[in-house]
C-alpha cells in the first residue's frame, strides 16, 4: 500500500513536470521567432530603409544665419623693443579675435547663429585695402583692423557707402577720434588722452603732482607727451621741466651696453627741478626701460614704462578676470596682451548685438552697437558702452607694473555728470568730431 502510494506521488510528479515543460515549449515557440528577428534578422528579411526612417514632418531644421567676420592687419616695420620679453607674438591681436569667436559661438548655437573668422594680412596699404573691399563685397561686413592711421582712413574711403562697418583695435591716435573720425569707425583700443587721465587721475590721487617730463624723438612720443601735458592741466598737476632723450641704439644689446646706460640716465635726470615722479614718453620702447632705478634722485617711473595704463594686463584675477586669462592661454599658449583684449571686445560688440537684436542684419545690427541700450561685457567690473559723439568704447583702465595690478581708473572722487567712464578721455562737449549726430 505504501509502495502504491508511493508510484502514484511519483508519476504525479512526473506528470506536473511534464506539463511544465509544455508550457515552457510553448513559451520558447512564441518568443524565439520575436528573438531571432530582434538578432539574426537576414537582408532578405530586414526592414527596408523607408520603414525605419522617421516620420517626415513639415516643419524643416531653422537655417543657421552665418555672420562672417575679418581680421584685416597691415604689415609694418617696427623698432625692436629693449626687452626680449616685449618681442611681439606672430597672432598678436587674432589670438584674442579668435577667442572671442568661441565665446560668440557658444551663444550663437542656441539661436541659430554662426560666427566665422577670416585673417588677411599685407605689407602693401593699397594691396590690403583692395582685399578688403574685395571681402566686403562678397557679404562679409565687419572688419577689425591694425593698420597705420593713413591706411585706416584710406580703407574707410574706400568703403563708404557699402555696408561696412571698421573696428579699430589697435591705434590709439585721438586723431582718429576727433578731427579725422569716421562714422564708420568705431574704436575698441583706448586712446592717448584716456591712458594718460587714467594715470594722472592715479598720480594726482597720490598727491604726487609735480612731473618730469621725459620724451623721445618719434612723432608718437610727442603725441604721448601732449596728452600728458593735457591730463596734467586738466588734473591739476604741474611738469616741471620737459627733457627730450637722445637715443643712441649701437649699445644697448652689446657687451658692457647696460655699463653705458648706468652712466647715461643719472647724468640725464641730474639737476632737476624737485619732482615726485618721471613721466616717460616712449611708445616704441626704445629707452623708457632705462629709466627706473637709474635716475638721479630716487623717484617712481610712469608713462611708456613703470606705473604703465594700458587695457589689459595678464595678472588680472578680478570680475572672472582668471578664468578668461585661462581660456586664453589654452587657446593661444601665451599670455594674453592688450591688443588680444582689444580684438577679442571687437568681436564681442557684434555678438552682443546678434544676441541681443536676435537678427544677423548689418544695419539692425551696426544701431544697436551705436545705441543707448549697448553694452557688453569686458571682465572689468561694469559694462561697457560706445561713446555716441566719436565711436570710442567707453572702458576703465588698469594701472600696473609689469607684474602687478596697481590700481583702476576712473579713481574715487573724480565726478562727471553722466558716467565717471567718461572722466577718461575726450569728453561729449570737447569733441572735434563731426561725424556722429551731437
Amino acid at each position: 500500500m505504501a509502495n502504491g502510494n508511493a508510484e502514484r506521488a511519483h508519476s504525479g510528479g512526473v506528470f506536473a513536470c511534464l506539463r511544465r515543460g509544455a508550457l515552457f515549449a510553448a513559451a520558447l515557440a512564441i518568443i524565439a521567432p520575436v528573438s531571432v528577428l530582434a538578432q539574426d534578422a537576414s537582408p532578405a528579411t530586414a526592414p527596408t530603409p523607408e520603414a525605419t526612417a522617421p516620420a517626415k514632418t513639415d516643419e524643416a531644421a531653422p537655417k543657421v544665419a552665418v555672420i562672417p567676420i575679418l581680421l584685416a592687419r597691415e604689415l609694418r616695420e617696427e623698432p625692436l623693443p629693449l626687452s626680449l620679453l616685449d618681442l611681439p607674438p606672430k597672432d598678436l591681436g587674432l589670438a584674442g579675435a579668435k577667442l572671442a569667436i568661441t565665446d560668440n559661438n557658444t551663444t550663437g548655437r542656441f539661436m541659430n547663429q554662426e560666427f566665422t573668422l577670416e585673417a588677411i594680412e599685407d605689407s602693401d596699404p593699397a594691396k590690403l585695402i583692395a582685399d578688403v573691399v574685395q571681402k566686403v563685397d562678397a557679404g562679409t561686413h565687419f572688419v577689425l583692423v591694425d593698420a597705420s592711421p593713413a591706411t585706416l582712413l584710406k580703407l574707410s574711403d574706400a568703403l563708404k557707402g557699402k555696408e561696412a562697418l571698421l573696428i579699430n583695435y589697435a591705434l590709439p591716435d585721438d586723431s582718429l577720434r576727433e578731427e579725422d573720425c569716421r562714422a564708420d569707425v568705431l574704436h575698441t583700443a583706448p586712446t592717448r588722452s584716456m591712458l594718460a587721465d587714467a594715470l594722472a587721475q592715479y598720480l594726482v590721487w597720490k598727491k604726487w603732482n609735480r612731473w618730469l617730463l621725459v620724451l623721445g624723438p618719434t612723432e608718437k612720443d610727442k603725441l604721448y607727451a601732449d596728452a600728458i601735458r593735457r591730463a596734467a592741466k586738466r588734473f591739476g598737476a604741474k611738469i616741471v621741466e620737459e627733457r627730450t632723450f637722445t637715443y643712441d641704439s649701437g649699445n644697448r644689446r652689446s657687451d658692457g651696453g647696460f655699463e653705458q646706460v648706468q652712466q647715461q640716465i643719472p647724468t640725464f635726470t641730474q639737476s632737476a627741478p624737485d619732482y615726485d615722479v618721471v613721466v616717460v614718453a616712449d611708445e616704441s620702447s626704445l629707452f623708457g626701460d632705462y629709466l627706473p632705478y637709474r635716475t638721479w634722485d630716487a623717484r617712481p617711473v610712469a608713462g611708456t614704462a613703470g606705473l604703465v595704463a594700458e587695457s589689459w594686463h595678464p595678472a588680472i584675477e578680478l570680475w572672472g578676470g582668471t578664468q578668461f586669462q585661462n581660456r586664453f592661454k589654452r587657446l593661444a599658449d601665451r599670455n594674453m596682451r592688450p591688443i588680444d583684449y582689444n580684438a577679442w571686445l571687437g568681436v564681442r560688440m557684434i555678438g552682443e548685438a546678434a544676441a541681443r537684436t536676435k537678427s544677423t542684419n548689418f544695419k539692425e545690427l551696426v544701431d544697436y552697437i551705436k545705441g543707448p541700450s549697448f553694452e557688453v561685457a569686458g571682465f572689468k567690473g561694469v559694462g561697457l558702452s560706445l561713446r555716441n559723439w566719436n565711436g570710442q568704447l567707453r572702458q576703465p583702465i588698469l594701472v600696473d607694473t609689469p607684474k602687478m595690478l596697481v590700481t583702476v581708473s576712473p579713481q574715487q572722487g573724480f565726478l562727471h555728470q553722466t558716467s565717471v567712464l567718461d572722466t577718461l578721455g575726450v569728453d561729449k562737449p570737447e569733441t572735434k568730431c563731426k561725424a556722429y549726430t551731437q
